[in-house]
């Protein structure tokens, strides 16, 4: 009888420490998790181009013109600081001989060697970038008509304008949170 009547006494006792300690663990759990998360959450963001300006009339692979030469010299000096923290991470090219042109003067600055992706699967190509890429700077150097799909494959927004037969200067920044929507936006350099 007496041992009874000792439990009860003890138990309402413990009973408080017991989920003391409980609530002081899952909130170390819940901070953790917060500190990871605030700390991996980075944007990963994709800068789209169109090749530059090519040759016109010499055949299905031209090269680049030397307007086209100036322009892929101004990307080069637009993104290739390697100093700098927020530099390209990853260059992809489609495999005409403009697309890689264009990239190879900012590839040569920051020591990268561009990745070469099929032009006829933008949505492929996304999937491709960001799964390879998570929280990183990469550019894709596309043609006239696979810029615009591979921005709305990577925005999920289906009226990116189109770009025009002469339009060459015309640049997507896209912004890819880890939770949120997507955004881009529309420049000429």
């Amino acid at each position: 009888m007496i041992i009874e009547h000792t439990r009860r006494q003890r138990q309402p006792f413990l009973t408080p420490i017991w989920l003391l300690a409980l609530t002081v663990l899952t909130g170390a759990v819940v901070c953790a998790f917060a500190a990871w998360f605030w700390v991996t959450a980075d944007s990963t963001v994709i800068i789209v181009v169109r090749h530059a300006e090519k040759v016109m009339d010499v055949g299905e692979d031209p090269p680049l013109s030397e307007v086209g030469e100036a322009r892929a010299a101004l990307l080069a000096r637009m993104f290739g600081d390697a100093r700098l923290a927020g530099r390209i991470d990853a260059i992809y090219v489609s495999p005409a001989q403009r697309s890689r042109l264009t990239a190879a003067p900012l590839a040569a600055r920051l020591g990268l060697t561009p990745v070469v992706a099929p032009a006829n699967d933008p949505y492929g190509l996304a999937r491709r970038v960001l799964r390879e890429h998570p929280g990183g700077r990469i550019l894709v150097v596309g043609h006239g008509d696979t810029v615009p799909a591979i921005v709305a494959a990577l925005s999920g927004t289906k009226d990116v304008p189109p770009i025009g037969a002469l339009e060459y200067g015309t640049m997507y920044i896209v912004t890819m949170p880890r939770l949120g929507h997507a955004n881009y936006l529309r420049l000429d350099y």
